[in-house]
């Protein structure tokens, strides 16, 4: 089921701002106003931007320490996120996450897990409660294929097939577990083959086509609210930047990533298909303004925000039980 005109709009104009609000990120990290690492999702838009359309609000949504786009195309505030990337207090861990740890419950955005494969056991967690609660609500998480071969992952996908959690799990496979081509660490063709081990429904799709994506994930979904537990999607995907700021890159050739660029960039290949469907270059130019116009602003809102007040340091770090 293909994406109607308006929602293709709206999922375009989801890509441009997850990819104008990482180049904004690029700019200020070089400038020494983000600290630690950067780790960016440009060229695996379409899979944030798909999975966020065939989303509730209510539904839960677990990302990564590459997760900026999976967290602005379900609805985080630019501003917000943007303030976290400087530490300030306005952020939506009030500046004490970073990059690597976003979350806005009102969203339905768990926290982020920097830790590879860390999002699955909760999950998992995530759908039973769900679950039990009697809650009409699917939970999803992203991870990479280099998490694919973590341990955790694979007791996670086996509790989640035992219980019949409504669980979704997107394995984006951008070929490189961070410098290391996907053929060195795992012999399989697709790492979608290995859900059957816990006979989970499993589908590979093309995650750099945004309408391809939202299919995929819409049928999980339906799956998943039907009581029929879990799904495994692999959503073969590229980056078109390095692992992080300062990744030279020596494990690829420039010419595969230009390549990449040119005939499969999601963003453009959306684009193209408005255009086919008689939306014009004017108004695609519009809403990709419009997407820079938000980033400005989110960062402009950033920088005039306040650092938390070292009084702080210890808050929100323990909660502690009131019951005797």
């Amino acid at each position: 089921m293909g994406l109607t005109t308006e929602q293709l709009k709206d999922a375009y104009g989801r890509m441009c701002l997850a990819r104008a609000f990482e180049r904004k990120c690029e700019e200020l990290f070089m400038q020494g106003q983000v600290r630690g690492s950067l780790h960016m999702s440009i060229g695996q838009e379409a899979s944030a931007a798909g999975t966020a359309l065939a989303l509730r609000d209510s539904d839960l949504l677990i990302t990564n320490y590459r997760g900026h786009g999976h967290a602005l195309a379900k609805g985080i505030s630019p501003r917000a996120a943007m303030a976290e990337m400087l530490g300030r207090v306005t952020g939506c861990c009030k500046g004490k996450g970073g990059s690597m740890h976003w979350t806005d419950m009102s969203k339905g955005i768990l926290p982020a897990n920097a830790i590879v494969a860390g999002g699955l056991p909760t999950v998992v967690g995530a759908a039973l409660a769900g679950k039990l609660d009697g809650l009409d609500r699917v939970a999803v998480v992203f991870f990479g294929d280099g998490a694919a071969n973590q341990g955790a992952t694979h007791e996670a996908m086996n509790l989640a097939a035992i219980w019949k959690v409504p669980a979704i799990f997107i394995c984006e496979n951008n070929l490189y577990s961070e410098m290391t081509p996907i053929g060195k660490t795992t012999t399989n063709k697709d790492l979608a083959e290995r859900a059957a081990a816990y006979r989970m429904p499993a589908t590979i799709v093309d995650a750099n086509d945004v309408e391809a994506m939202h299919a995929a994930v819409s049928e999980a979904v339906t799956r998943a609210r039907r009581g029929e537990g879990p799904t495994f999607i692999e959503a073969k995907t590229y980056r078109l930047v390095g692992h992080m700021i300062g990744d030279s890159q020596i494990y690829r050739s420039k010419d595969e990533v230009e390549e990449w660029r040119a005939q499969r960039d999601p963003i453009r290949l959306a684009g193209d298909k408005l255009i086919a469907r008689g939306v014009t270059r004017a108004e695609l130019d519009a809403i990709s303004a419009g997407a820079d116009a938000t980033v400005a602003d989110a960062a402009a809102f950033a920088s005039a925000s306040a650092f938390p007040d070292v009084s702080e340091i210890f808050v929100d770090v323990f909660e502690h039980n009131a019951l005797n």
